[in-house]
């Protein structure tokens, strides 16, 4: 659909990950040992593309089923004692798991508020830290404003013995991120990678992997599987936390991903095409009334989300009026969030500016109204290298004064 801009919630499977993945199930509908062989091997050609694209080895990095299940193996990992610190406004997937091995292993959970931007900034976590801080857990970009983490910034707060855990799944494929910052990084890749569910990637970096126990980890995780007592040793880097093999067709959808986007000039190039995009999109709802949340982020400060309401009008009116023009998008209580790709085409802004038009404040009324917060809905079940178009408005007079406290996906 050329009015799509929801890749956010789901990117549509790419035309190389759908191939990737027809290709795999078709090994599996034979299953000859030679298939069987080449099955297996596509789990490691992704997380060798992996391993190039966040200048990783490939033994630090697994397949888990998700990005939740990844931060679950993460959290059954890092044994007490100690305190994790998560700031309120994560999204769930980056709070339930900390909160379900509190008491049964893990260290105490301490919900810090974030001081702007729904991120915790360097400056506030240097005052949050105690002696009992083992780690810090953030989202590389934000889920409702985009509002990219300084995660350099943060890891060197943190210094080398306390552990910087990011869930990437907003931004790994839509920026670059300073993925090196990471100590332990986790991320699907049916959004912006547009490779479907069933496989994430579970980075583990050597410097830390000896204060993570595999807890999780199962039979696949062990290096004799097969022996004839148990336990058996782990298998050396994070394969140690894998529970069972990988989705292999998956796998390989998710490998594809990887490389095409690579063969597109990398997250500095596609990042650039897709802020161009977003930024196209904001000044036409800008031009329509619209108030833009965390207006004043940089270019480097905002991913592939930007997310506006039209003071006075019913947000669910207006997201029924977009859908019914054709262009896709996700509501967040009186919020409204945009996340085009650089295979957005140039007729969705117009698409997008004409589903507005009804909407339109008419010229010359000044904007008075302070961005609050998203009225709560239900959880559902389940240092780029372009800069976007100047914009003439003026920074931040949107503020966001709490977070939502359902965010959806």
């Amino acid at each position: 659909m050329p009015g799509y801009l929801d890749h956010a919630r789901v990117g549509p499977l790419s035309r190389p990950a759908a191939r990737a993945l027809a290709g795999a199930n078709g090994l599996a509908t034979r299953m000859a040992p030679a298939d069987l062989d080449r099955l297996f091997a596509l789990g490691d050609a992704a997380r060798a593309s992996a391993a190039r694209l966040l200048d990783a080895r490939p033994h630090e990095l697994a397949l888990s089923p998700s990005t939740s299940n990844g931060l679950f193996t993460v959290a059954a990992a890092l044994q007490g004692p100690g305190t994790v610190l998560v700031p309120r406004g994560e999204f769930p997937a980056n709070v339930y798991p900390w909160l379900r091995f509190e008491g049964r292993g893990g260290p105490d959970v301490r919900l810090v508020e974030p001081d702007e931007g729904r991120h915790i900034t360097p400056e506030s976590l240097r005052r949050r830290l105690t002696p009992d801080v083992v780690a810090l857990t953030v989202s590389a970009v934000d889920s409702l404003t985009g509002h990219v983490a300084p995660l350099a910034a943060l890891k060197e707060v943190l210094g080398p013995h306390r552990l910087l855990i990011v869930d990437a799944i907003q931004g790994l494929g839509a920026v670059p991120l300073e993925a090196e910052a990471a100590d332990v990084l986790v991320s699907g890749g049916q959004k912006w990678l547009r490779a479907g569910w069933g496989a994430a990637l579970l980075l583990i970096r050597d410097r830390c992997a000896a204060r993570l126990a595999p807890g999780l980890g199962g039979w696949a995780g062990v290096a004799e599987p097969f022996a004839e007592r148990h336990p058996a040793p782990p298998l050396p880097g994070a394969a140690a936390h894998l529970a069972t093999n990988p989705d292999f067709p998956a796998a390989a959808a998710l490998g594809a991903a990887l490389d095409d986007l690579a063969g597109q000039g990398g997250p500095a190039a596609v990042g650039a095409r897709i802020r161009t995009a977003l930024a196209e999109l904001l000044d036409r709802a800008e031009r329509a009334g619209a108030e833009v949340l965390l207006n004043g982020l940089g270019p480097a400060e905002r991913a592939g989300i930007g997310t506006f309401r039209l003071p006075g009008h019913d947000p669910a009116a207006v997201h029924r009026a977009l859908e019914a023009a054709g262009v896709v998008t996700t509501r967040r209580g009186e919020w409204i969030r945009l996340s085009p790709h650089s295979s957005t085409p140039a007729a969705a802004t117009d698409l997008f500016a004409e589903a507005l038009a009804p909407f339109a404040r008419p010229a010359g009324r000044a904007r008075t109204a302070t961005a609050g917060p998203a009225t709560p809905e239900p959880v559902p079940s389940d240092p780029a290298s372009g800069t976007p178009p100047t914009r003439t408005t003026s920074p931040s007079s949107t503020t966001l004064t709490q977070e939502p406290t359902c965010p959806t996906t």
